[in-house]
């Protein structure tokens, strides 16, 4: 989920800062995202789904766990 919410936000030419903007949150949550010490919530990721038209399950594959 680091690698792509990071891929996503440097393909749209945005800073953490940028992000945490549009999602209402601040940088130093973009930035525990991005590093995989945490995961945002549902509705975060929905968030995210909707700015970036990509599939949460595609960005946060890993948090859904669908390997077990």
């Amino acid at each position: 989920m680091a690698t792509k919410l990071k891929v996503l936000r440097a393909e749209h030419d945005l800073t953490q800062e940028d992000l945490a903007e549009i999602l209402g949150t601040n940088q130093k949550v973009i930035s525990t995202w991005e590093s995989g010490k945490s995961v945002p919530r549902p509705a975060m990721m929905q968030k995210i789904e909707d700015y970036f038209h990509v599939p949460k399950e595609e960005i946060f594959f890993a948090a859904f766990n669908y390997l077990n």
